[in-house]
């Protein structure tokens, strides 16, 4: 395989992002096949432990991924959840106990100085530890008691596509092997679903002349597709500079309605099923507020909405729908970004690894 000349380098702009956002369907047959066996003997070694809680640590796009984690480890496993705030020990010097407690922690490259202290913190307090990354020879892995490779492959568009929904996938194989479960049977479509999603690129680039000029975006949905809300959100701010703000549809009725207008796109994420049904109730509002209301979801909600792309979502479980749902919406931030004419290779003012500390 040829090496991608760095961003700017190329021959139009965009092309990186582009070409990682076509290798998703490949990367996540890999997983599948060669990625799952270890994913389920990492789970089994974990679970043997009887961890009675979980801490998920993260930055950008890998904290909408382990928020992800979060809803697979509540929902299908019972176990309870949270969202780990770093500073309190990396700032603050705080030493929670963590006995029993194992702690997730999801970095692309697992080179940011905060993660890798706060694991290695986390760690020393007790915690079973475990390192989700695209880079099995990163810090982060090397302090962590066990590591999964998403395998990824080399991501050097400065937007985060493929290690995204491979994130999802690692998470979902992990978190149905730590309750006793193969999930590659429910995930086995994915690959052919995905292709035929992005295959469909033509439809999103007319749909992206319709926000090119938009001042800001709302994003919004509950349940597997919040995540997926949160991510495309990021998206879009961090290749077109759209203000967007993202929104649980439940949140979204306790204040944030009342600046939705028939001027700002609202972009719902509709998941079939429970997700969904939970939904309805803000769909309904916005519409009775005049909004333009883009939907992703299943064809019934596109067809009731100003504008959208349906998802192939039959017979697909719901929780491994939000690996196909941000695909169009990686889509849309991709061709937004052109259309307003940007370089979606190389926003303004980012690196690809993030040192926080």
């Amino acid at each position: 395989m040829s090496a991608t000349p760095p961003a700017g380098q190329g021959d139009e702009p965009g092309r990186i992002m582009s070409g990682e956002m076509a290798e998703q369907p490949a990367m996540l047959r890999r997983i599948l096949e060669q990625g799952a066996p270890r994913i389920r003997e990492t789970a089994a070694e974990i679970a043997a432990r009887k961890p009675r809680f979980v801490l998920l640590t993260a930055r950008g796009t890998s904290d909408n991924a382990a928020l992800y984690a979060k809803y697979l480890l509540e929902i299908r496993l019972g176990l309870p959840c949270g969202l780990a705030s770093m500073s309190t020990t990396t700032a603050y010097g705080a030493k929670p106990d963590l006995r029993d407690v194992l702690v997730v922690t999801v970095s692309q490259s697992g080179g940011s100085p905060d993660l890798v202290a706060s694991t290695r913190a986390a760690r020393e307090a007790g915690a079973v530890t475990l390192a989700v990354t695209n880079n099995p020879d990163s810090a982060l892995a090397a302090v962590s008691e066990f590591h999964i490779d998403i395998l990824a492959g080399p991501e050097k568009a400065l937007p985060a596509t493929k290690t995204y929904t491979a994130s999802l996938l690692s998470l979902y194989l992990f978190v149905e092997g730590l309750g006793g479960r193969d999930g590659t049977e429910a995930a086995a479509g994915l690959p052919d679903l995905a292709g035929a999603v992005l295959g469909r690129r033509a439809e999103v680039k007319a749909l992206a002349s319709r926000y090119r000029f938009a001042e800001r975006m709302v994003i919004t949905s509950r349940g597997y597709g919040y995540p997926t809300a949160k991510e495309a959100a990021l998206k879009l701010m961090e290749t077109s500079y759209i203000p967007a703000l993202s929104y649980s549809g439940a949140d979204l009725l306790h204040g944030p309605l009342a600046m939705v207008d028939n001027i700002s796109p609202v972009i719902a994420v509709v998941t079939d099923g429970r997700g969904g049904e939970a939904l309805q109730p803000v769909l309904d509002r916005l519409r009775g507020r005049g909004a333009d209301l883009f939907v992703v979801g299943p064809k019934a909600q596109v067809e009731a909405a100003s504008a959208g792309f349906s998802l192939p979502t039959a017979g697909v479980p719901e929780e491994v729908q939000p690996i196909l749902e941000i695909l169009p919406l990686q889509l849309l931030a991709y061709e937004v970004t052109i259309a307003r004419g940007q370089d979606p290779d190389a926003p303004r003012a980012l690196a690809k690894v993030t040192e926080t500390r």
